[in-house]
């Protein structure tokens, strides 16, 4: 009798790999001189800019990772909003919405910018597998307090972190010029003014379709 040889398969059910092409990571300024609209004009400013079409297409084309720290006075720096996978237009959504709702932790406290580098650079961990990694950083004032952000700039480089920022301009300080100078740091970073609190909404929005679409070696005005 013939006898055929038995054939053994293994089969496995087909996996989905994820490539992330970009963390960003969302740092919102919490100091004392942000006041309760001040500090629902920025969230809400995050979450509509998110919902943008031309910001939701790039995310989930990147399939980004995005999370959100708020920052003030030195050891008052925290991660609120985990990182977030952006993988369809309905994890977008749900970002926006998370963000928009995301509690205030501090008020009345300085503004430590150097520790508030530090600690984003400790949070990108978890998502070392992306390919670019950004902070987003957006303020209304100078460093007043704690580690110049300077100090922070050699490490950020290290790690391939890239550094950008939104000034909230609100008195005659050149807050633009200082964080041009001062907190910007990577490949293609840039610094975009909002004149005024009521102008952010629409410049974070520009920022945020620039940042994740491609990198910008010009300062912006």
């Amino acid at each position: 009798m013939l006898r055929l040889p038995i054939l053994t398969c293994a089969c496995f059910a087909p996996t989905t790999v994820f490539a992330c092409e970009l963390a960003l990571l969302l740092a919102v300024d919490v100091s004392g001189s942000v006041d309760p609209q001040e500090y629902r004009i920025q969230m809400d400013g995050l979450a509509t800019a998110l919902r943008d079409g031309i910001v939701a297409d790039a995310l989930v084309e990147q399939q980004a990772e995005v999370a959100l720290i708020q920052w003030t006075g030195s050891s008052r720096q925290r991660q609120t909003v985990a990182w977030t996978s952006m993988r369809d237009h309905a994890d977008v959504l749900a970002l926006a919405d998370t963000i928009e709702n995301d509690t205030r932790i501090w008020r009345n406290f300085s503004t430590a910018i150097g520790e508030a580098l530090q600690v984003a650079r400790s949070a990108f961990v978890p998502v070392s597998y992306c390919v670019r990694h950004v902070i987003d950083v957006s303020g209304d004032g100078i460093s007043n307090e704690g580690i110049e952000p300077k100090t922070q700039h050699a490490g950020l480089r290290a790690a391939e972190i890239t550094v950008n920022a939104i000034a909230i301009e609100t008195d005659k300080t050149d807050l633009t010029g200082y964080f041009f100078e001062n907190l910007i740091t990577g490949p293609g970073a840039f610094v975009v003014t909002a004149n005024g609190f009521a102008d952010y909404p629409e410049q974070i929005k520009r920022k945020l379709q620039r940042e994740t679409t491609r990198q910008v070696t010009q300062r912006l005005k």
